[in-house]
């Protein structure tokens, strides 16, 4: 009976071990993204902790995924009005905030607001979701940043519609005096022309965007924020304690 004691209690000794040995590895993410959260809300208190959580989640998800890691952050918060500073740039080593500016949303998307996103060619709507930078170029619109959609049926036909970063006149806080917003694209988050050389330069050569809105059927569903290398809700329970 005695021996059995032992044996039933070794087993019991080295479930506890075995588990307090990997707790530390899977609350690894969560710590990473906490401090990753923790240092660009500083810098970035007008942007929701929500969003830039959801932002860090899914880049965190898509580099542990196999996407290289990148050194830099684009975050658009669309459920913001376009008449606000609704684009944010983040330098990730250096934990600084690049830029905080305007930018359009799609014409088929909404009026001041955005309410209605596609990843259809034709919508003239914006997409959401991931997205990495690629090339930049001289189109039309002169300097631009082609992008690639990292969610299949979410934003992964961007480059087919031709969704990328431009400058455009319609980006002038002088039209929401006039009109009551900014101008609006054909899908792509436009820029302003003084900033665009600043915004292309920042994004090029495999950065990362994430586009924001509380689309309930992309946030039960997207691969990248219902990811099993961490979740931001425990991050930010990490951040405030």
């Amino acid at each position: 009976m005695f021996y059995r004691l032992r044996l039933s209690g070794a087993a019991v000794f080295f479930s506890l071990f075995t588990y307090t040995m990997a707790a530390p590895v899977a609350a690894a993410p969560a710590q990473e993204l906490a401090d990753k959260l923790g240092s660009l809300s500083r810098v970035a208190p007008d942007l929701d902790l929500s969003v830039l959580g959801n932002a860090l989640a899914a880049m965190q998800c898509a580099e542990r995924s196999g996407e290289p890691r990148s050194e830099r952050l684009a975050v658009i918060d669309f459920s913001l009005p376009s008449t606000e500073r609704r684009l944010w740039i983040f330098d990730l080593r250096q934990k600084a905030l690049l830029l905080n500016d305007l930018v359009a949303h799609g014409q088929g998307s909404g009026g001041n607001f955005a309410e209605h996103f596609s990843n259809i060619e034709g919508s003239y709507q914006s997409s959401i979701g991931l997205f990495r930078t690629a090339e930049s170029y001289q189109g039309r619109h002169g300097y631009s940043l082609r992008m690639d959609g990292l969610e299949p049926g979410v934003n992964d036909l961007a480059r087919q519609r031709a969704i990328v970063i431009h400058a455009a006149d319609y980006v002038d806080p002088e039209w929401i005096t006039r009109q009551g917003r900014i101008g609006r694209s054909q899908g792509c988050p436009a820029v302003r022309p003084e900033i665009v050389d600043h915004v292309v330069d920042s994004l090029k050569g495999g950065q990362y965007l994430f586009a924001w809105y509380p689309d309930q059927q992309w946030l039960q569903t997207s691969s990248l924020l219902n990811c099993p290398y961490g979740d931001y809700r425990e991050a930010l329970a990490l951040n405030t304690r």
